[in-house]
């Protein structure tokens, strides 16, 4: 056994490494602590240069106030902070307080720091693996510039832990993109070595500008399916913006959350905000957000994380209350509307698919004019100039709608205006007896008839299970269904659950059920494929799924064998009543399983792809 050692005090240069361990885990931390310090300084304009992912070089301009020369000797020195008022841990306003960032990075790289005040000259110290020079003359403008070289150096053995140039280059990209998104004001510029440098210019206060910031990260289909979200509850106050439910993403990258101006990552903020979106977003997908939360400094702890990357709330149901009733009711307040991605995605599809000519139409080579112009340079240049064989391949698929056949039925008498002002306009013909093509004043809209009715019938049924329970009607002689038996036990386990939506069955022997009352606004339904169904994921779920979810389930299953089928001819009548609910029905814009119901091209864009506009 190893003897005893003695207590000794660790010096400053290990304590110091020791806190850079805890705080710099990588370049992005460094820029991130050295972001915050120019934010803090009131800085408008702040310019970021990474070279080797980071390692080699990292420099941070501003055009903030600057340091004298008593705060530059200061803050290098472990603790040292303008930051606090009375060193009062609960009345946080800045984004850095601990003091630990500078002299952290300065003990494991070579730090230079120019600083110039406005009125004063410029100033300039070094700290080189811990060992600080005296303060000498800087050449700059008002501001300041941290230099961070060789970043590591005096802790080589942290390098083996680091990725890939590209790998850090991306992670100091996320973050500063995360810092422009809390700080519309400001303008940002980040140039890397591997990409065109990154830029945020300055965006207004305003809704509008912050809305501009968002999307210059989040991608244009953010912008157009970005819904506006505020609340506020006593002190507290949720702004921001969620997309559109049909509007998800297979991982978390979409999601951005900012607590008093400082991003985060709050797994109470995310789980209110996946509680609001419930069953709108399928399983395994993630929708796309950027929220801001205001709170009183009071009531939220900052300092629980070393890279204050978490936060902790005084009272975490109001604030999970607030996040959770904001987004519903952005989302309620959305209606119908579906992502305009869809309809982009389908026209920029159709321009892009090649097509084989038919009949006597010469192969294309290229952009040609159009029938009866002259080619000029520009036009050949020009995509929206199209062949006549591209023409002839766009024109078929709607070849049923210009010529009604047996597969395309035209709704009855010309659509009143009134009709076409409507958000998704009067139905004009169905296609492949699944797709309802209806016409506005400037837009055709295809919808899927069955996704929409299954959004149409699920959301009754929630209302219905709400107000105490499903309608339900019985039938004259009880349907006898043949199961495994695990999946008859399943069923009888969840009898009492499955009588509230209207389904009321009774196990009858051991591998077969006995249905007696099915829910009523499914009208005709197929009952075996239903309770098969339902059998086979009760039986595979086995209490794994909180109850109202497992509700929500097996609604979501019911509306759609209770639903209109694909392959169902439609009247008109009942092609445009199918329109006007979902008019009038919430989430209508996506189905039970958050693929869209329906798709919206605008006629500007049609005529694009027909050469009618440029």
């Amino acid at each position: 056994m190893a003897p005893a050692m003695a207590i000794r005090q660790l010096s400053p240069e290990t304590v110091n490494r020791i806190a850079a361990g805890e705080v710099i885990e990588r370049p992005a931390s460094v820029v991130k602590e050295l972001v915050e310090n120019a934010l803090d300084a009131g800085a408008t304009e702040i310019e970021i240069v990474a070279a080797a992912g980071g390692l080699s070089l990292l420099r941070i301009t501003d055009n903030g106030a600057g340091m004298s020369a008593q705060d530059l000797e200061l803050c290098v020195e472990r603790h040292a902070t303008s930051k606090l008022n009375d060193d009062d841990l609960f009345d946080i306003r800045t984004m850095g307080f601990r003091g630990e960032a500078l002299p952290s990075i300065g003990s494991i790289a070579r730090l230079t720091i120019q600083t110039r005040p406005r009125g004063q000259d410029g100033l300039a110290l070094v700290v080189d693996c811990g060992r600080k020079s005296t303060i000498g003359p800087g050449a700059l403008n008002h501001g300041t510039i941290v230099e961070v070289r060789e970043l590591f150096s005096a802790t080589p053995a942290r390098l083996k832990f680091l990725r890939s140039e590209r790998s850090e280059n991306q992670a100091i990209s996320e973050m500063v993109k995360r810092l422009a998104m809390a700080n519309p004001a400001v303008g940002f510029e980040l140039v890397t070595g591997d990409k065109t440098p990154l830029r945020f210019p300055r965006a207004a206060e305003t809704p509008d500008g912050h809305l501009q910031r968002l999307a210059r990260v989040m991608g244009r289909e953010f912008l157009d399916d970005a819904l506006p979200v505020r609340g506020q509850r006593d002190k507290l106050e949720v702004t921001g913006y969620c997309a559109l439910p049909t509007l998800h993403r297979n991982d978390a990258g979409g999601q951005y959350l900012f607590v008093n101006r400082r991003p985060v990552r709050d797994k109470l903020l995310l789980g209110a905000i996946r509680a609001a979106y419930g069953d709108l977003v399928p399983k395994g997908r993630h929708p796309v957000f950027a929220l801001y939360l205001s709170v009183p400094t009071d009531v939220v702890d900052v300092n629980v994380h070393p890279a204050k990357a978490e936060v902790r709330f005084q009272d975490n149901a109001a604030v999970r209350s607030l996040v959770i009733n904001a987004v519903r009711h952005a989302l309620e307040a959305a209606g119908h509307r579906a992502s305009v991605f869809g309809g982009q995605s389908t026209l920029e599809t159709l321009a892009r698919t090649p097509h084989q000519p038919t009949g006597n139409v010469a192969p294309w080579s290229g952009p040609q004019p159009l029938l009866g112009q002259q080619s000029t340079p520009n036009q050949q240049s020009s995509p929206s100039y199209i062949t006549s064989a591209l023409a002839e391949a766009m024109q078929a698929p709607f070849a049923d709608i210009a010529a009604p056949s047996a597969d395309a039925r035209p709704s009855g008498p010309t659509p009143t205006p009134d009709m076409l002002a409507r958000p998704l306009g009067a139905a004009r013909a169905q296609i492949h007896e699944t797709y309802i093509v209806a016409q506005t004043h400037n837009s055709v809209v295809i919808v899927d008839q069955h996704a929409a009715h299954e959004r149409l019938v699920y959301e009754r049924m929630k209302a219905a299970l709400a107000n105490g329970g499903v309608a339900r009607q019985g039938l004259l002689i009880p349907e006898i269904i043949t199961l495994e038996d695990h999946e008859v036990a399943a069923l009888e386990d969840a009898s009492a659950e499955l009588a509230e939506l209207g389904l009321v069955l009774e196990a009858f022997g051991s591998d077969a059920i006995a249905v007696r009352e099915t829910p009523a606004l499914l009208g005709q339904t197929n009952i075996k494929g239903l309770v098969t169904d339902l059998a086979r994921d009760i039986a595979a779920d086995r209490g794994r799924t909180a109850l109202k979810e497992r509700l929500e389930a097996v609604c979501a299953t019911m509306a759609c064998h209770g639903s209109v089928r694909a392959g169902r001819r439609l009247t008109g009548d009942e092609m445009n009543a199918l329109l006007r609910q979902m008019e009038a029905t919430p989430y209508s814009g996506q189905c039970n399983h958050g693929r869209p119901t329906y798709v919206e091209l605008k006629l500007t864009d049609i005529e694009r792809l027909f050469g009618r506009r440029t």
